[in-house]
């Protein structure tokens, strides 16, 4: 097992052996390390320009050598040993950063029950070798729940290298235990997501929109396997630059994530990789925005290889930007919200690798349009008009399709339940005059608040099936409380395609679950829109002859049937 880990980028060979040879230097069990060793692990971070951390067993063997902040290089768990809920973990670090100790690596410490973080600070401006280490700090555990360690005064490297480490840690486990303070308590469960979300109100949201947002992407996190435990929210004018809310709110979302036992934030909106990793190193877990849960969703629905190389691609687009300065992050294993698709071991290779990668992906995906383009040029041979369903996710377009004919598409009441374009044919019947018209039907992909520019490109092939067609029906939950802001967001989306057809039905679907004052004043509003039931297979023969009229195609009303 290597003993130097993390983000290697950029480190020569022999400044990385020389990393190495450190963990040869064994320290004394009763001290936090030796003058020697603290000044050599505080040049070598000088010399690469990045935090170094040393773990360091009672027994005074170094463990681990980790290259960044004692965030980004905590111990795998498998490494730390197995104690009561009272006892320190018997590993204690040793960092070289600019600065004290931050709320991230005090809450690394804390997660991992180290026995003592010190951190030897050498600032920006004395970096230059020889480096000098300014200052010292000596952080530990305590029993109090609102804010469980304490950080010592700056003391010199002299004072820190002869503190007899082994009664102090000896006196701090006693007070933990004799408080009956349980340090498991902030150890976050490993079976699965725990969610927390961070909801950002600016100026230019209303608090209706502000509401929606947030039930929406807590109903996204349900869909993508999370549980979500909590909510924070924030009113400013506009986002941070660095951090998207305040200090003080990043602080509160801190103590949230240890006292409820969160392992991953979700902000409702999108952030930038560097926002995305100066929160991480604050709050002490994974943090994704709005677009990663959405990503991840489309990776666990995707079911053909046409829908699964879509996903990889647009996942990779997405990662791409965000590969640096993730050290160990890249080494994860996907078995959670953020880390599904593509597989880890894509991510891990160079960026060049990747834009290969994504090079090869792009032309599958312009094959795919080729061969669509195809079957849509035989259908039009066969002068057969199509028509697609768009709308908002979950708005019932697969279960509409089903009902119409008889298809057998994947129906749940989740957000994108399908991805794949489902062409179906339609036939409508006239009774008296024996004329039969056929149609083809298509079920589309859903739209959403925000649909990520990745997904966009990605599934430009999928989306010219709604590019292509004859004419739309435009389907819309009239149960949603939100309705209204779904019909403007799928025709944000319609006016960034390329081209759609000229003519469109608004249909108001699940007209059952609304009260009837309700269904009378929308009847008022959009005169010209059909109002059905799908599940109730109410309002049907309206909506065929509706689409018929978009078609052009007149079949006198009241003698259509379902063929």
């Amino acid at each position: 097992m290597p003993t130097v880990y993390g983000n290697l980028q950029g480190i020569r060979s022999t400044q990385l052996k020389q990393i190495e040879a450190l963990s040869d230097q064994r320290q004394a069990g009763d001290r936090v390390c030796s003058t020697e060793f603290a000044q050599s692990l505080a040049r070598l971070s000088s010399t690469i320009h990045h935090p170094l951390c040393a773990y360091i067993n009672r027994r005074g063997q170094v463990i681990r050598i980790g290259v960044g902040t004692p965030l980004q290089t905590q111990l795998p768990q498998s490494e730390l040993p197995r104690q009561g809920a009272d006892r320190l973990s018997g590993i204690r670090c040793i960092s070289v950063m600019s600065h004290p100790p931050d709320r991230g690596s005090l809450v690394a410490m804390l997660k991992q029950r180290w026995d003592s973080l010190a951190v030897l600070v050498i600032p920006e401006s004395k970096r230059k070798e020889p480096a000098e280490i300014e200052t010292t700090y000596l952080a530990h555990l305590v029993p109090d729940f609102d804010q469980p360690w304490t950080v010592s005064e700056a003391m010199p490297l002299e004072k820190l290298v002869n503190l007899e480490l082994d009664d102090l840690v000896y006196d701090w486990e006693k007070d933990l235990r004799e408080s009956g303070f349980d340090l498991e308590q902030f150890q976050a469960p490993t079976d699965g997501d725990r969610v927390l979300l961070v909801g950002l109100m600016t100026d230019d949201t209303n608090a209706r929109q502000f509401e929606d947002s947030l039930t929406e992407l807590r109903r996204l996190v349900d869909t993508a396997g999370g549980e979500v435990i909590g909510v924070v929210e924030q009113r400013r004018g506009s986002p941070h630059p660095q951090t998207v809310v305040g200090q003080g709110k990043v602080e509160e979302i801190a103590l949230q994530v240890q006292t409820q036992g969160a392992n991953l934030v979700v902000i409702d909106r999108d952030i930038s990789p560097s926002q995305a990793r100066n929160l991480e190193e604050q709050i002490g877990v994974r943090v994704v925005d709005r677009t990663e849960i959405i990503l991840d969703i489309f990776a666990q629905r995707a079911q053909s290889q046409a829908g699964k190389l879509q996903v990889e691609l647009a996942q990779l687009e997405y990662r791409l930007p965000r590969l640096r300065g993730q050290g160990r992050d890249l080494s994860r294993l996907g078995a959670g919200i953020g880390t599904r698709g593509p597989g880890e071991t894509k991510l891990e290779t160079e960026r060049r690798t990747i834009q290969r990668r994504i090079q090869l992906l792009q032309q599958e995906v312009n094959q795919l349009q080729a061969h669509r383009s195809r079957l849509r040029q035989q259908r039009q041979q066969q002068q057969i008009p199509v028509v697609s369903l768009v709308g908002y996710t979950n708005a019932g377009k697969s279960t509409l399709l089903n009902v119409m004919t008889q298809a057998d598409v994947y129906v749940a009441d989740q957000l994108f339940a399908t991805l794949d374009p489902t062409t179906r044919r339609l036939t409508i019947a006239d009774e008296m005059t024996g004329v039969r018209q056929e149609i083809l039907l298509t079920d589309t992909v859903g739209f959403i608040h925000h649909l990520p520019p990745a997904l966009m490109d990605a599934f430009r092939a999928t989306l010219e099936e709604v590019t292509e067609a004859n004419a739309l029906v435009h389907l819309v939950d009239l149960s949603h409380p939100a309705w209204a802001a779904h019909i403007a967001s799928v025709e944000t989306v319609l006016d960034a395609l390329p081209a759609t057809p000229p003519t469109a039905l608004l249909a108001f679907n699940k007209t059952d679950r609304v009260s009837p004052e309700v269904l009378k004043q929308v009847q008022q509003d959009y005169p010209d829109a059909v109002f059905i039931s799908a599940t109730e297979r109410i309002g049907l023969d309206r909506l065929k002859q509706e689409v018929l009229k978009l078609l052009g195609i007149t079949i006198q009303p009241g003698e259509v049937e379902l063929g």
